[in-house]
């Protein structure tokens, strides 16, 4: 029988623990997956701590899907034109953050009750943190990502990930991380991901490739040319937080705004109206009011 050979049941066609995390209403609660978009760079971001939260349960297979699917919804695109072409300009390299993620779940240790595997976004960067150390006791800080065996902490798992494509057999995860961003355009060493980790934590953190780098670029996914001639630069990163708030939310207020901002009422209420004069944003309701969203 398949399953057996694989591991996924035992003889008496119980699920086995690999079976019951590759199950479709998987019966292991701390198997979950907590994403968070942080309001800042870290947790205490102020009036409005988390701009998206998210809590996934299921196949572990679900989770790699839903968690990729988060990330890819809190992430930018910028680019910049280049002859007949135009380049991209990820925060994120997909390559990076998919090896991570399938490393995350595939190797936690599930034993460990009451944790889960986290995606935490920052402005700055992303972690994805998995319970458990590295199986052998090490601290990856004190090794060469490019030199560490592979060790799997769940085998079934892990073979099972192999035969479906997500990851290999030959420990080559961290190298894949890194090596996804050396060929992006803002790569320098200040954005090479890093790795720590004690016995009971793994931590991936992957920088933002365009977090506070200057760019001369003439294109924005997420940026209309009203935007970029009409609004100065400080009006242009507020209104970007105003817009990303929006991929998750309805519509928006001069109330919210400001908390969003950490700036006065008045202040967001000027923004709000020349991003609806604009027509980067339509509005309705009375002046003190008016509520303002996209199409």
């Amino acid at each position: 029988m398949v399953k057996i050979s694989f591991g996924l049941v035992n003889e008496r066609c119980e699920l086995t623990n690999a079976g019951a995390l590759l199950a479709d209403e998987s019966p292991i609660r701390c198997s979950r997956l907590f994403c968070t978009r942080w309001n800042g760079l870290n947790k205490s971001g102020g009036a409005v701590d988390a701009l998206d939260d998210v809590e996934y349960s299921g196949s572990v297979i679900s989770l790699i899907e839903n968690g990729e699917a988060f990330i890819k919804r809190n992430c930018k695109m910028k680019w910049r034109k280049i002859a007949n072409s135009r380049e991209e300009m990820p925060e994120y390299v997909e390559r990076s953050y998919h090896e991570a993620l399938v490393n995350a779940l595939a190797h936690r240790d599930y034993l460990v009750n009451g944790s889960e595997v986290h995606i935490d976004i920052y402005d700055d960067r992303m972690e994805i943190y998995s319970p458990g150390g590295m199986p052998d006791g090490s601290m990856i800080q004190d090794r060469d990502p490019f030199t560490v065996a592979s060790t799997r902490r769940n085998p079934v798992l892990a073979d099972v990930f192999n035969r479906l494509g997500y990851m290999e057999r030959k420990g080559s995860g961290f190298g894949k991380i890194i090596s996804g961003y050396e060929f992006q355009i803002n790569y320098n060493e200040s954005k090479r991901p890093s790795f720590r980790s004690d016995r009971y934590e793994f931590t991936v953190v992957m920088p933002n490739l365009n977090y506070d780098v200057p760019q001369n670029f003439e294109g924005n996914e997420t940026m209309s040319e009203s935007m970029s001639e009409s609004m100065s630069e400080l009006e242009r990163t507020r209104m970007q937080i105003i817009l990303h708030y929006l991929d998750t939310n309805k519509e928006i207020n001069s109330s919210i705004a400001a908390k969003l901002l950490k700036a006065e009422i008045k202040t967001a209420s000027r923004l709000l109206s020349k991003a609806a004069k604009l027509d980067i944003l339509k509005s309705y309701g009375k002046t003190k009011n008016k509520v303002y969203f996209r199409e």
